[in-house]
């Protein structure tokens, strides 16, 4: 697949992996290489999609494979393998079947691709990333977690409408864990500059704060069949993007924080800037006492995950 390009792999051929390269080669961001256990699956997706190339105009290559051989050597690696949770599956065991699939997943990649930034994705998510790093063996900033770009995104989408201006003209901020443990940040939103404290009210911005904490779960209510995989992937496109060209941006993710935020080595979600090395600084924003409650209190749900992680870990 040699072409000058940089090399992006994707763990996992289901919805999320494969809009995954969906959004990766309409950029033309890197040759493409799509992994799945369930052979046939990641090759025929990916003949799929480059079937598409002469009707969008795009040059990346893409490739579909089970075997970890053709993944080396690639510069970003984006895991979305794990189990979505089932019928009767309690979290306990979604953790268990979870840090298995991604132990393993991390550790091949990382053996093959030993200079590769990780983006990781699986859920629950602020354990898997933990998982990824341990089992990769990696520098603790090549492996980020994909949410906070996810969940900024529901924020930004949920206040452009109620606001009514374009969704680019919102900037929006949010730390700590994936889902019911987000932290929103409303006084550092705004809409082209203004303070959307000065554009809504206090009952329905808390509203919409609230809307996307349950973001994900409003989604799988109106599938009934599956889970939210679009957005998962553009957010995590855009973090492979923000490192593959170096562009150093400000995006909030999963990064490891020791002084940072007072976390002491955990994996959390803080604005942080991507380039070539993966996470090349934690940015810290001041917050009042109710965020920072709020921020301890998600940290806290991080460790408690992370002492599950430890045992399965050591098993």
């Amino acid at each position: 697949m040699a072409s000058g390009r940089k090399k992006l792999s994707i763990i996992g051929a289901g919805n999320v992996g494969a809009s995954c390269a969906v959004w990766a080669a309409r950029r033309e961001l890197a040759d493409i290489v799509l992994l799945d256990i369930v052979d046939g699956l990641p090759q025929g997706k990916a003949l799929d999609l480059a079937q598409a190339a002469p009707v969008e105009g795009f040059e990346a290559r893409i490739a579909g494979t089970t075997n970890y051989a053709d993944t080396a050597g690639s510069d970003v690696v984006i895991i979305t393998s794990g189990l979505a949770r089932k019928p009767g599956m309690s979290r306990d065991d979604l953790l268990a079947a979870n840090t298995r699939i991604v132990r393993e997943v991390a550790a091949e990649t990382a053996r093959y691709s030993p200079d590769a930034v990780l983006i990781v994705v699986s859920n629950p998510l602020d354990a898997m990333v933990y998982v990824a790093a341990k089992a990769s063996g990696l520098p603790a900033h090549r492996v980020i977690g994909q949410a906070g770009v996810l969940d900024t995104a529901r924020f930004r989408t949920f206040l452009a409408e109620a606001i009514g201006c374009s969704v680019k003209d919102i900037s929006a901020l949010l730390l700590g864990g994936h889902g019911d443990d987000m932290v929103p940040l409303p006084r550092y939103a705004s809409a082209g500059g203004i303070p959307i404290e000065q554009l809504l009210p206090r009952s329905q911005i808390d509203a919409i704060v609230e809307r996307t904490r349950k973001g994900g779960g409003e989604i799988v209510a109106l599938l009934k069949t599956g889970s939210a995989y679009y957005a998962p992937a553009a957010a995590s496109v855009q973090m492979a993007e923000a490192i593959l060209l170096d562009q150093k941006r400000i995006l909030p993710c999963a990064v490891r924080c020791d002084r940072e935020y007072g976390v002491g080595g955990y994996w959390v979600g803080v604005p942080a800037v991507l380039g070539a090395s993966g996470c090349e600084k934690i940015i810290e924003v001041e917050l009042t006492a109710a965020e920072r409650k709020a921020f301890d209190g998600s940290v806290g749900h991080v460790k408690e995950l992370v002492a599950q992680v430890e045992g399965l870990l050591r098993k």
